[in-house]
């Protein structure tokens, strides 16, 4: 019966896949966690849905069935991290079918061959990859594992409602606290012993042992439990019967020796996987997301007040980010040096870049204020900011719209102990700052690196849109339908059936949950649901969908006021400006009657075709006006361009008079430019964000935009070569484009 219900299930699921959602709205989005929690509640079926997810990946496999397999597979290992217990003989099964999928195209071999990888090393050492989880979720301290992972949610206040955003606030907030370091390892090391040692482990006791210990013994524990377990995963050399029988010691001298084994056992019980690190931001400020990594890198002292991040991030060299404080001023003092001066000759000790800020550490640490700074060669600098670019370190292909799959990045001379999740909560208006500030970073490392060779960062992205939004998003496309609000949620969502079903589900959800009244139970379904789907969607989403960043500069009507430069993500429209001075008005009206509504434009732009042969081309026309769309409608089209659309104005004479008719003509292209013959101001739009408005414009020139440390490669290499066009040297071999990567499940499904 048990069986047949979770079959049941679980095919109801599939079934969504294919469109075919449940008669009832609201359970669209809760298959896959309803699932999950009813294993919950009973750990002893969690070996009978990883046998009927096996089956059903099976059965996919042989009937070509192939959009089943990634929701299976993701399904399938996050029931195995979570399982008490997990036979030799079931994870062989799915070791073998993942090992199949590296016949297959991108993005089955990717996702097979990593998920290989960890169930080869989860076979030697049961409970490992619950354990990696637990400690870099929960930052907690291991020599053998030192990684350290935080999940920062932004959400745009202006954008979302009130009540979403303390609604949100208020989960996070519950989630982070409900758990303690010391309830996190006791969890490590219950569940590897139960995965270890199956039905003979009496967890009960082993619970009630470790409840009544002090916090150093269950620290030490924890130590030798994850010492053993890393030394067995990580070689790959150790039989699984060592080291179980390593882990019975450590179980045995744990309990006493008369314990082990003489209490009643109870059977496999359920180990909860605590709920990860989530902070939640209010993005009030452009640099935030800056500031907030550099502050997840480099904490402040537990006395530091806030107002004085000035003086902690001083030691990183990073003062500029807070130069308009007026707390930021220190007095510089001369210190004699007694060394010789250069960088490289100080002891090992000395460059720790993790050491702590302690009174004693800096009295003992040895300054060199005001001394000269070891300039890194170019090299070094390049492959710091190679590592940092989320592409291949090789020029992209111009066909491919969307690349999926992990970027391929140089190896680090420093080892990214940290990673970064950023979840950005919203439309395509915060896309579009996230867009901006990613810019922002790229160039603030290319100037200065500290944030790449040091920090791993992922981009996730959760539609959300209010049923009644905040004044600003009234006043944004007013007459705009959700669809073009969402263009890179419902591209992600064609992309990637397993994300429409889980995160696009949620674009209405979480304002309902947001609405409901307060109540016990209305703190039951957010706690649990909201963010355990966050949780899930960080912890399976690891194939990132890249999007193209385009720059745009833009010229204004004014000669004394500087261009513009900016950049967008999805959408650049154009419009009429109103406000124009009675003299342009008399003349604009009597223009308007002989020739129609708009203003005169010359576009001149380089034709997009497959055969890659680029056609500069230019036209004149009168227009009311365009839009430049970056998202493609369809899934189909597979170009890196700019889809525009121009809103022509084609007078027509016939026998009741002249009359004017509105014509669109569209093309596709990279790099376009616009400018007013009449010298006629216009208005630009960018993001669909009525914040991001530039008056009084004549002109614009758009085209995709470059990544920093190859215009500073670039830059460097024209020194020396200044009659070559070409890219020439390392330059070659770096991303020229600055592509912004969103993590999802699959990635593009082919």
């Amino acid at each position: 019966e048990v069986e047949s219900d979770i079959l049941r299930r679980v095919r109801t699921l599939l079934r969504e896949l294919d469109g075919h959602h449940p008669a009832c709205q609201c359970d669209r989005g809760m298959l896959r966690w309803t699932l999950h929690k009813k294993i919950d509640q009973n750990p002893r079926n969690s070996s009978v849905l990883v046998r009927i997810l096996v089956k059903e990946l099976e059965r996919a496999e042989r009937g070509d069935f192939r959009h089943y397999i990634i929701p299976l597979l993701h399904t399938l290992m996050y029931t195995l991290i979570k399982a008490p217990c997990i036979s030799e003989e079931l994870c062989g099964r799915v070791y073998d079918f993942c090992k199949r999928l590296l016949t297959l195209p991108k993005p089955f071999c990717t996702i097979g061959l990593d998920y290989a990888t960890r169930l080869k090393m989860e076979r030697t050492a049961p409970g490992m990859l619950y354990q990696r989880m637990v400690i870099s979720e929960q930052s907690l301290k291991s020599d053998p594992y030192p990684y350290q992972e935080k999940i920062f949610i932004f959400a745009d206040p202006q954008l979302l409602s009130e009540a979403i955003c303390n609604a949100l606030a208020t989960d996070t907030e519950a989630a982070r606290v409900s758990q303690s370091p010391r309830a996190c390892m006791c969890y490590v090391i219950t569940h590897t012993m139960q995965a270890a040692l199956g039905d003979g482990c009496d967890i009960g006791g082993l619970k009630g042992r470790l409840q009544a210990m002090p916090s150093r013994d269950v620290e030490h524990w924890f130590r030798e439990v994850v010492v053993a377990v890393e030394c067995a995963g990580s070689t790959g050399s150790t039989d699984r019967g060592q080291h179980t029988a390593r882990l019975e010691e450590i179980y045995r001298a744990l309990l006493n020796s008369s314990q082990a084994g003489n209490a009643p056992l109870a059977g496999l019980q359920d180990t909860p996987l605590p709920n990860p690190n989530i902070s939640f931001h209010l993005w009030t400020e452009d640099d935030q997301l800056w500031k907030e990594l550099v502050l997840f890198l480099r904490p402040l002292s537990q006395s530091c007040e806030p107002d004085c991040l000035s003086q902690e991030l001083d030691n990183f060299e990073i003062q500029d980010i807070i130069s308009d404080c007026d707390c930021c001023e220190q007095t510089r003092f001369s210190v004699l040096s007694t060394d010789s001066g250069i960088e490289r000759d100080l002891p090992a000790a000395v460059e720790e870049p993790f050491a702590p800020c302690g009174a004693e550490t800096e009295h003992s640490r040895l300054h060199r204020k005001g001394g000269i700074k070891k300039k890194p060669s170019p090299l070094e600098s390049v492959a710091f900011l190679q590592a940092g670019c989320n592409s291949p370190g090789v020029k992209p292909p111009v066909k491919l719209q969307r690349r999926s799959g992990m970027p391929l990045d140089p190896a680090a001379p420093l080892q990214r102990l940290h990673t970064a999740r950023i979840v950005l909560l919203g439309d395509d208006r915060v896309l579009g700052r996230l867009a901006q500030a990613y810019h922002s970073l790229r160039k603030r490392e290319t100037r200065r690196v500290f944030l790449t060779p040091r920090l791993n960062l992922q981009f996730y992205y959760i539609p959300v849109v209010a049923g009644q939004p905040n004044t600003l998003a009234v006043v944004d496309h007013a007459a705009s339908g959700q669809e073009e609000l969402c263009e890179v949620a419902g591209y992600l969502g064609r992309a990637d059936p397993w994300y429409e079903s889980n995160i696009n589900t949620l674009c209405h959800m979480i304002p309902k949950l947001a609405a409901m009244p307060s109540s016990p139970s209305k703190h039951l379904v957010t706690d649990l649901f909201l963010t355990d789907v966050i949780a899930y969607y960080v912890r399976m989403a690891m194939q990132p969908v890249c999007f193209q960043v385009y720059s745009v500069k833009i010229f204004f009507n004014d000669p004394a006021q500087e261009p513009a430069e900016d950049v967008f993500l999805t959408e650049l429209c154009t419009q009429g400006q109103d406000s124009i001075s009675p003299r342009e008005f008399s003349m604009t009206k009597k223009k308007t009657t002989l020739d129609g509504p708009g203003i005169d434009l010359t576009v001149t732009y380089r034709k997009v075709v497959v055969s890659e042969r680029e056609k500069e081309l230019d036209m004149s026309l009168r227009s009311t006006g365009l839009v430049m769309k970056a998202i493609p409608a369809e899934e189909a089209e597979d170009l890196v361009c700019l889809n525009v659309t121009i809103t022509e104005i084609i007078r027509v004479n016939n026998l009741s008079g002249r009359s004017f008719s509105a014509v669109a003509n569209r093309l596709k292209t990279r790099n376009i430019k616009i400018r007013s013959t009449e010298q006629r101001p216009f208005m630009v739009h960018l993001d669909k964000d009525s914040r991001r408005t530039y008056r009084n414009v004549i002109s614009l020139e758009v085209s995709p935009c470059l990544e920093p440390s190859y215009c500073l490669q670039k830059t460097r290499t024209m020194k020396f070569n200044l009659h070559e066009t070409e890219d020439v040297g390392l330059v070659k071999y770096m991303p020229k484009s600055l592509l912004l990567p969103i993590n999802t499940f699959a990635g593009v499904m082919q």
